[in-house]
């Protein structure tokens, strides 16, 4: 009787081991499995169960979450949304997530395991916390000035401080409300149907993901190179450009939109815009020289992110010397973000160096501790700190007497460069219309923002002068506020 009693008790023991193990197997190896599957609800359940953590800007929140009482418990809002979209993106419980939304969804779900008091422990355990919040880099002032300075033109603006790269203003217009497509009822299909539809693209972010022909603000780049090259050597010596200038193994003739182009000195072509001194430039430094420059400024490179991605800027080194004369004018190939230039316009003002881009300044925890922190940011030197010096003069000049004088502000000094850029069939389009340009106050001991703007819609009677109609006193607007809401400096 006592050996049966011992083989049922070893048998009971093995089923506990063999419903142990089975256990393990599908709580542990097997749970990724499970999450995953498209049929599981209690994730998502789970995920929309808690208030989502907050994007702030200014210390303030932009976003929020609603408590709709539904099996999907909380839906996102969003404050002056149409104005931040191209920083939030949307969180929809359909459409997934995008932009800050997402590359920081970890921290603002609650399921980054450093958002525990124990990260190592939170890692195992596959928990969720309290959503933390997302701190950017973002100036109120600066994002409402240039939101309210493109008034719903087709366009977009980016500004950054130079020193440290952190992203002042980030726009897109047309925009869209993200809370459109935040829950899961038949309003959100049809909104996502109507933006999808809308031939004005709102859903697209201009200011990262479209690259335009830069147009002549791309001149800075190519002045950058034949300084550094030794091409030019001084500012005013007369260039020997002609005018019209004849395209290397072509009979087209380049011309310009200004007039007394001739033999100019750089000082001068860079004033008025002369294409024809730039085109001879660009052929007389070449494509190697031309595209290293670029390179260093952030031209060519699919790496770049603020931390979502942005789309690549080029230029075109498999070019011919006439195909390399329109490069070095912004046009043929050329192409780049309002980030890009945005960082163009830095390089000059920050001594011929490049800082890269940053959108989130730190994350944190529900509770305000730090989860992590930007830190130190990559830095390239895009050219010598004396040619940067050069620069400066010549983007003072344009703000003080050439082309971009709408973009004057009273107790600052202002760097800019216009740029009108042609495009479509047989430059059929309406002109893009550009201005670049960086400022510092009076009392600042260094420049406190640099700026990019492009208007689609741009008035296209103004010749090369559009940059300085139609996008100078957005950038103007954005400078200044940066300006305004600046510490005072320490003494």
């Amino acid at each position: 009787m006592t050996r049966h009693i011992r083989h049922a008790a070893f048998f009971c023991a093995l089923l506990l081991a063999a419903l142990l193990v089975n256990a393990a197997r599908v709580q542990v190896v097997e749970a990724p499995a499970y999450d995953d599957n498209i049929a599981n609800r209690r994730t998502t359940i789970a995920r929309y169960g808690q208030p989502r953590g907050n994007i702030l800007v200014d210390g303030a929140p932009v976003t929020g979450s609603q408590d709709t009482g539904e099996h999907l418990r909380y839906e996102r809002t969003y404050t002056n949304g149409p104005m931040y979209a191209p920083v939030t993106g949307y969180a929809s419980q359909v459409y997934g997530t995008t932009l800050l939304e997402h590359t920081e969804d970890g921290v603002l779900a609650g399921t980054d395991p450093l958002l525990s008091p124990f990260p190592l422990w939170g890692a195992a355990a596959r928990g969720r916390y309290p959503g933390g919040d997302v701190v950017t880099t973002l100036r109120r002032a600066a994002q409402e000035a240039a939101y309210e300075g493109l008034a719903g033109r087709k366009g977009a603006v980016a500004a950054i401080e130079p020193s440290t790269g952190r992203v002042l203003a980030l726009v897109s217009s047309p925009s869209y409300d993200p809370s459109v497509l935040s829950g899961n009822g038949s309003a959100v299909a049809r909104s996502w149907s109507t933006l999808n539809r809308d031939p004005d693209k709102p859903m697209l972010n201009r200011a990262v993901r479209k690259t335009y022909p830069p147009g002549s603000t791309f001149k800075v780049v190519t002045a950058a190179a034949a300084l550094d090259a030794g091409v030019v050597e001084d500012l005013d010596v007369r260039t020997r450009t002609p005018d019209p200038y004849t395209l290397p193994g072509t009979r087209t003739k380049l011309t310009n939109a200004s007039e007394g182009c001739e033999d100019v000195p750089l000082r001068k072509a860079f004033e008025w815009s002369c294409n024809t001194v730039f085109a001879k430039l660009g052929v007389e430094v070449g494509v190697e020289r031309m595209a290293a420059t670029a390179r260093a400024f952030g031209f060519n490179d699919p790496d770049l992110k603020i931390p979502y991605s942005v789309a690549r800027s080029t230029f075109d080194t498999r070019v011919d010397r006439a195909q390399l004369a329109l490069s070095s004018i912004g046009q043929y190939n050329t192409r780049a973000t309002p980030l890009q230039m945005a960082m163009v316009a830095a390089a000059v003002a920050n001594g011929g160096q490049v800082r890269s881009p940053y959108l989130v300044e730190r994350t944190v925890r529900s509770g305000g501790g730090t989860v992590a922190a930007a830190g130190s940011r990559p830095m390239r030197q895009a050219m010598r700190p004396s040619t940067a010096a050069q620069l400066r003069e010549l983007m003072v000049d344009v703000v003080r007497e050439g082309t971009g004088t709408n973009a004057w502000i009273p107790g600052a000094t202002v760097g800019g460069k216009t740029g009108t850029a042609q495009h479509g069939l047989g430059n059929s389009g309406t002109p893009y219309a550009w201005f670049v340009s960086w400022a510092q106050g009076d009392r600042d001991l260094e420049p406190k923002v640099a700026v990019a703007v492009v208007v689609e819609d741009a008035d296209a009677d103004r010749g090369e002068i559009s940059g300085g109609g139609d996008a100078a006193p957005i950038a103007r607007a954005v400078m200044e506020a940066v300006l305004k809401s600046s510490p005072e400096p320490r003494r």
